[in-house]
């Protein structure tokens, strides 16, 4: 059974730090400019801490400069792809053919991954890609797992393939979409969606007998949810995926928070690993629940196991869990059992917190018993975020390490 790669997203260091110690293999991140995150992405000292910190853990960090380039930008890709090359990260994604040229010519030193927003749909493409100078090509999510197979089973050798296993889906195919800029002026492929897909729409029709007379088409008060997808959930399908060789398993989110990226990277690894090590009685329940403690849409599969699914649109527009959000972060232990953690929400003595504990998938349930205040000592009932970085004390029936991510049961 051949090792799989986890790659987690990463919108900033802290972040990247986050998915390293839940479990990551690797991660991708952004440049401001040349990324289709633009909002989210790592500034160059940011960048060049990411990857001297993540090299010495022996990880990798792949860098997006995946945008459909105006031929403008080009002197800003040639300076982007030569200070990564300098930096030393570990790959480049590209989506736009003559952006791999200039990849090639001033990143010789490294790898060229081809982005999902390229469309590679068949084994024919990831051929052509590869005499063009990729090592690797990120498949549209389109395809089901025989296309999958297909594709691995008649690839050149030493191209790897990665998919997306969960998060955010668009309207667009593979990502290609220009709803966005249509209709707010911030193109999604150059960086700036203003995630259009996610929007209410009024949708009205002509009645049939009475032309002229429009009528309202509502989900809700609240609009029409026509284009907002489910969220892609495969940890299901870790068998599968696994058994066919896949090289990498991509989580989607730069933009999520870290309680997200724990959560998610925690889950998926532990199932990976529990797979590998023991795969009779591999159950993925235990990971799916953990997966559902996240801010998140309807789940879906998408089309992996059925081109024909049509199950995957989510028409009421609600993000789901009301029961858990991000409580707060390790920063350190004090002693005496106390632990100092920054806070993300209002947490009060009686709250049920559970820790999400690296390597396990069963979070520490406990109850807050005490709360100080870290800056006077003084024992209080209730704290609320309000300065940035808030902080307080309280005490953890186990020992912890500094940046474990503390959930609260509402």
């Amino acid at each position: 059974m051949g090792k799989i790669e986890l790659l987690a997203p990463a919108g900033s260091f802290e972040k990247a730090k986050i998915a390293f110690m839940y479990g990551a293999d690797a991660i991708y991140c952004g440049t401001p400019k040349l990324s289709l995150r633009s909002r989210s992405e790592l500034k160059d000292d940011d960048l060049e801490k990411t990857i001297k910190y993540a090299h010495s853990l022996g990880k990798r960090v792949h860098v997006a400069i995946n945008i459909f380039a105006w031929d403008e930008t080009y002197e800003e890709i040639k300076k982007q792809a030569a200070e990564l090359d300098r930096l030393g990260v570990d790959a480049i994604i590209v989506a736009d053919g003559g952006v791999v040229d200039i990849v090639r010519e001033y990143a010789p030193n490294t790898e060229i991954h081809i982005s999902t927003q390229a469309n590679t749909v068949s084994y024919h493409t990831c051929n052509f890609w590869a005499r063009n100078g990729a090592s690797r090509i990120i498949l549209g999510r389109e395809l089901n797992k025989e296309q999958i197979k297909d594709i691995i089973k008649n690839k050149q050798d030493g191209l790897d393939i990665e998919i997306f296993a969960h998060g955010a889906l668009c309207f667009g195919y593979s990502g290609r979409c220009f709803l966005s800029e249509f209709l707010s002026g911030r193109s999604g492929n150059l960086g700036d969606c203003s995630q259009t897909c996610r929007w209410a729409f009024n949708v009205y029709v002509e009645e049939t007998n009475n032309p002229g007379n429009l009528m309202p088409v509502e989900t809700d008060e609240k609009g029409t949810y026509i284009f907002s997808s489910k969220d892609l959930c495969l940890i299901n399908e870790i068998p599968e995926i696994i058994d066919m060789g896949v090289n990498s398993l991509k989580i989607e989110g730069r933009l999520k928070t870290e309680y997200y990226v724990a959560t998610v990277i925690n889950a998926y690894r532990t199932a990976i690993d529990d797979y590998v090590n023991d795969p009779e009685n591999f159950n993925p329940e235990k990971y799916r629940k953990e997966l559902e403690k996240t801010k998140t849409r309807g789940l879906t599969t998408f089309y992996f196991n059925d081109r024909n699914n049509k199950d995957f649109q989510d028409y009421s527009g609600r993000q789901y869990n009301s029961d858990y959000e991000f409580g707060g972060k390790v920063i350190n232990e004090l002693g005496d059992g106390r632990i100092l953690i920054e806070i993300r929400n209002k947490l009060s003595v009686g709250d049920t917190l559970e820790l999400i504990i690296p390597g396990k998938i069963e979070p520490l349930e406990f109850k807050i018993e005490q709360l100080w205040n870290d800056e006077t000592g003084e024992e209080i009932d209730t704290v609320n975020p309000g300065k940035a970085e808030q902080k307080v004390i309280l005490t953890i029936p186990t020992k912890v390490e500094e940046g474990w991510i503390i959930r609260r049961k509402k």
